[in-house]
């Protein structure tokens, strides 16, 4: 397993709408994991939500997320960000849009996220970022 590669290395793998998954602290300090829509964007990513979700509900209390995206298949690339993620809401209707026509296409996810309304992004910048692919195990380098 290749590790330590940089993010540009993965600029086409974070460009696929790949479920990621958000993991954020309950008030027992036990982990919540979330599977996310998400978009990698001016080096970091964005996750919309709403602002009485439980994401958000723990991001205010403790900022500390970590956020995974991998490959389900060959040769299997991921990326890990653990940071202190923020909750902005200047935007965030646009970027909900965005993800939503990014995962759905034009209409229906245009359609969707005016059904959801998410009025926060969950900002992820790094603060450690970890980045892997197992190329060299299957002859993709």
């Amino acid at each position: 397993m290749r590790t330590d590669l940089p993010i540009e290395g993965l600029a086409g793998f974070l460009e696929e709408p790949s479920v990621a998954t958000l993991a954020t602290l309950r008030r027992d300090g036990s982990v919540l994991l979330s599977p996310v829509w998400h978009e990698w964007r001016d080096g970091g990513f964005n996750v919309a939500t709403g602002g009485g979700d439980v994401k958000a509900r723990h991001l205010r209390r403790d900022p500390r997320a970590s956020l995974v995206v991998s490959d389900q298949r060959p040769p299997y690339r991921g990326v890990e960000i653990r940071c202190e993620a923020r909750l902005v809401a200047e935007g965030a209707t646009e970027v909900a849009h965005r993800i939503a026509i990014r995962y759905l296409g034009e209409v229906e996810g245009a359609a969707y996220a005016e059904r959801t309304g998410d009025d926060l992004v969950i900002r992820l910048e790094p603060g450690e970022l970890r980045v892997w692919d197992f190329a060299d195990e299957f002859g993709t380098t």
